[in-house]
């Protein structure tokens, strides 16, 4: 990139529509279209930029691209550190799609505090494309946080009826969970003397046992709120339902992400051998999320709250993906957050489309909408296939890879795991059945008209999306193939090197025996490998 500080351009331009907002506002308070207009613009400007920074990534190199590192606080060893690989590469891009989505998305719905929703929206933008871009733990702190102040809002400003209830309960789970993430890198900083991950990789810090267990639990407690893992994943159905549809939008397609890749960020790297030990205790409890969300989904009445808990259950598949740790998981589980980044976020918008002309979501009010809406009765059927992962679209691809590194990690995970595409197929399709075909014999319903060239306009490039990363995956896998390889790579190295180090009682404990003991709890161990092992001794 010849030096441009192409991150540090994507990650705060929407900060530039901000201050043109707020410029303009003081001019005309009463014209809300320059508002619109002033979002739409310059997301669309930070979409290209990120498309321009994906040009120029080397999918064939595993290592941080197109760095940026400037001293923040030099006397703390805290620096302004950003940089991409194949891990972070596309979920900046997914973010920088869907926010002009949503602004079109809400373009006629919201008709109050126009500058106020705009503004919040590209707040939002420039923290989550710096969290994935973050190489800082202070930074990533800061930006993995800050999504919470404008989402907040969001909620509790343009959501429903009960949408201050559903923003508190929002903001404290995340907030609570945070606080011990914090805690967990203070720790760090304390015991190797840095906050750069990119330097915690390269000195290859090798905690206690004792400490690594504790800062993966702070870590988890972060994480698993964000994903949402059961039980702690009661805060989205009521955010979802109580948000509007630009806001469920953001939260199913970017910020559930942001707890799966903190665990393939900081969690795999930094604490292998904790994440090995814990590793039964993320697939007993995504197993719970995977049946228990998607019971609960068959029995709402309610077609947020019905996709709310879909997403519980398809996050499950992503963190069953990603503690398999072999490649095959780690790339299904990345390849299953874009599929849902793209899927949910378009489900989202089909539930706005007919909430926008009937007001309500109760699936009992709606039925036989493919007489007089055709061409949302196609692209609704679209998305529910690819959600329940038909052959061919983008949900299949995810799946897959996941149900393949689940095999290979234990047959028992991966038996379990698919019975959630079997749930998954009966609520889909029982949702898609009662609102889309049958008579259409309600006189509200009748008068319901088809989606306009706007609507159009925002579900076209989803559908393109979904077909393309189902009949051609590999131009996304490829960009994360390489810095996959090489997370499982140094996680295997590290679990098999024989170095001691001393848990808290002052008792060595070898890497290697941590190792084996953690597999024959959960998955076969390697006969190679594990001859080897046996060698060491």
């Amino acid at each position: 990139m010849g030096g441009f500080p192409i991150l540090s351009v994507t990650t705060f331009l929407p900060l530039s529509g901000v201050l043109l907002i707020f410029l303009f506002h003081k001019r005309s308070a009463d014209n809300v279209d320059v508002a619109r207009h002033i979002a739409l613009w310059t997301s669309l400007a930070t979409f290209v930029a990120s498309l321009v920074m994906l040009r120029g990534f080397d999918s064939g190199s595993s290592s941080f691209q197109m760095v940026e590192l400037v001293p923040w606080m030099p006397s703390l060893g805290i620096a302004y550190h950003v940089g991409v690989d194949g891990i972070s590469v596309l979920f900046i891009v997914l973010s920088a799609f869907l926010t002009p989505l949503c602004i079109i998305s809400s373009w006629a719905s919201v008709k109050s505090r126009v500058n106020e929703y705009m503004v919040s929206f590209l707040i939002l933008e420039t923290f989550m494309i710096g969290t994935f871009c973050a190489l800082d733990l202070l930074q990533f702190y800061i930006f993995f946080e800050g999504v919470l102040l404008p989402m907040y809002l969001i909620i509790g400003v343009w959501g429903g009826s009960n949408r201050v209830y559903a923003a508190y309960k929002f903001f404290i789970y995340t907030l609570f969970g945070s606080v011990f993430m914090l805690i967990a890198f203070l720790a760090i900083h304390f015991l190797a003397g840095t906050t750069d991950i990119v330097e915690l990789f390269e000195k290859k810090q090798e905690f206690s046992f004792s400490v690594q267990a504790i800062l993966w639990l702070a870590f988890f407690s972060s994480f698993a709120v964000k994903v949402p893992m059961w039980p702690v994943h009661t805060w989205l159905p009521d955010a979802h339902v109580e948000a509007p549809t630009a806001g469920s939008v953001i939260l199913a397609g970017v910020l559930l992400k942001m707890g799966g890749y903190g665990f393939l960020r900081l969690s795999i790297p930094l604490l292998p051998d904790a994440t090995s030990y814990f590793a039964p205790l993320v697939f007993s409890l995504s197993i719970v999320a995977l049946v228990y969300a998607s019971y609960i989904a068959l029995v709402q009445e309610d077609m947020k709250k019905l996709i709310a808990y879909s997403s519980v259950a398809h996050m499950g598949y992503v963190t069953i993906g990603i503690f398999t740790l072999n490649v095959q998981g780690v790339e299904g589980a990345i390849f299953q957050m874009l599929s849902h980044g793209i899927v949910s976020s378009a489900l989202f918008l089909c539930v706005g489309t007919v909430y926008d002309r009937l007001h309500t979501r109760e699936i009992s009010r709606y039925g036989g909408l493919a007489t007089n809406m055709p061409r949302y009765a196609l692209i609704f059927m679209v998305m529910m296939l690819a959600s329940v992962g038909l052959p061919g679209t983008s949900g299949f691809v995810g799946e897959f890879l996941i149900l393949v590194g689940a095999f290979q990690a234990n047959v028992l995970v991966a038996a379990l795991t698919a019975t959630g595409l079997v749930l998954g197929c009966m609520y889909m399709l029982w949702l898609y059945r009662r609102v889309i075909f049958g008579k259409l014999y309600k006189t509200d319903c009748q008068t319901m008209s088809d989606l306009g060239l706007r609507e159009v306009f925002v579900f076209a490039p989803l559908v393109l999306l979904v077909f393309w990363m189902g009949i051609y995956p590999v131009s996304f896998s490829k960009v994360s193939s390489a810095s996959v390889l090489h997370l499982i790579n140094n996680y295997e190295l590290a679990l098999s090197s024989p170095s001691e180090s001393s848990d808290q009682a002052g008792l060595p404990i070898r890497t290697d025996d941590r190792q084996v003991v953690a597999q024959a709890l959960w998955r076969p161990v390697d006969r190679e490998r594990a001859e080897g092992l046996g060698g060491a001794h």
